[in-house]
């Protein structure tokens, strides 16, 4: 069986998440899979296919920005022209990156990648363009694909309650962690911060996370925060905050290593791959317990409301209190997130979806 991968929305260093499941889920098909595969790459990202066979889409006229990102979708939606034959030859095709670029033919059956419906749980966050294209682009997708694949079982159950669709077109898949890379190293000591690795998008919550740091502060004047990821005011930021921007991999690893906790106070996750990261890194964590993140985090973090700073802090101060022992429960936790068996779970999707 031929498994066809549109990569074709992917954009380096933009794509977040979805960018980090697409990826590693190429490697780990490359690694273990049981079928052939071949990715459709953009040309922004040669590399996406991760391992598989890949073919260079050089008609697909892929931008960094969201006019251009829009355009080229159009396009292909309108005009799929020459790239369609690329799929056409697979048995299934798989959307990771959960637009249908470029549309297939039916009955082709299609596999089709929804990380959350965060426009439909909490529209408010979203200009109403953006919600208008979701509604076409992600909702109407995951409606007439064979199959959706979801990062948890809280996403299918928005999903199935939101969308609609029959909870046996739908299968919860979690994602993994990279365990050569997310590693501890007993060689690097914890020094007095918290991390937060989070682009300054409303659900990710920091004016309340602020706050609530400034209250453990006055008990541990010690203690930094410390955020990566694009978009921070570094002017608006309170005393003891830093922000060291879009940093690579290895440096959040870094961070990960010597934080003494990761703080994670989001108001929406699917999944919420940082708290597991943190812990493959024998980080304490202290999350959230919105969305899917009690499902992920289980008993290996310190939960709290997100809504309220007060249990923030209070989540904070019981992690670092308890930092010997969360260490201990969040490494064992870590380790039963692996890409090989998100893989093999894919795997099984498509022989449902081919039969």
């Amino acid at each position: 069986m031929l498994v066809g991968l549109p990569l074709l929305t992917l954009v380096p260093g933009i794509s977040g998440g979805s960018e980090t499941y697409a990826r590693a889920l190429c490697r780990a098909l490359a690694r273990v899979g049981e079928h052939e595969y071949e990715a459709l790459v953009p040309t922004l990202a040669p590399d996406a296919g991760g391992g598989l066979p890949s073919v260079v889409a050089a008609g697909y006229p892929a931008s960094t920005s969201t006019p251009g990102r829009l355009r080229a979708m159009a396009s292909m939606w309108l005009r799929p022209g020459a790239l369609r034959p690329y799929l056409e030859r697979a048995d299934v095709v798989h959307y990771p990156l959960t637009v249908p670029v470029p549309p297939t033919r039916k009955p082709k059956p299609t596999v089709l990648t929804l990380l959350d419906v965060q426009h439909l749980d909490l529209p408010e966050l979203f200009p109403r363009g953006e919600r208008v294209f979701r509604r076409l682009a992600y909702d109407r997708a995951a409606r007439q694909a064979h199959h959706v694949i979801v990062i948890s079982e809280w996403v299918k159950q928005r999903v199935v309650e939101r969308l609609g669709l029959a909870p046996d077109r739908v299968h919860a898949i979690h994602l993994g962690v990279d365990h050569v890379r997310f590693t501890p190293d007993p060689s690097i000591a914890r020094e007095p911060f918290l991390y937060y690795p989070a682009r300054p998008w409303p659900h990710k919550n920091h004016p309340r996370l602020y706050e609530a740091f400034t209250a453990v502060r006055d008990k541990r004047p010690e203690l930094r925060l410390v955020l990566t990821g694009a978009g921070h005011d570094t002017a608006g930021l309170p005393e003891g905050v830093e922000t060291l921007g879009d940093a690579p991999l290895e440096k959040r690893i870094s961070l990960y290593r010597r934080a003494s906790a990761l703080v994670f106070p989001s108001l929406y996750e699917g999944f919420g791959l940082p708290p597991i990261e943190a812990m493959a890194c024998g980080c304490p964590v202290a999350s959230s317990h919105a969305g899917s993140l009690p499902e992920v985090v289980g008993d290996a973090a310190v939960p709290f409301d997100p809504r309220e700073p007060a249990s923030i802090a209070s989540g904070i101060s019981e992690a670092l209190d308890r930092a010997d022992e969360l260490r201990e429960r969040g490494l064992a936790r870590a380790a039963g997130f692996t890409w090989d068996a998100t893989a093999r779970a894919h795997d099984r999707v498509y022989e449902a979806a081919s039969a």
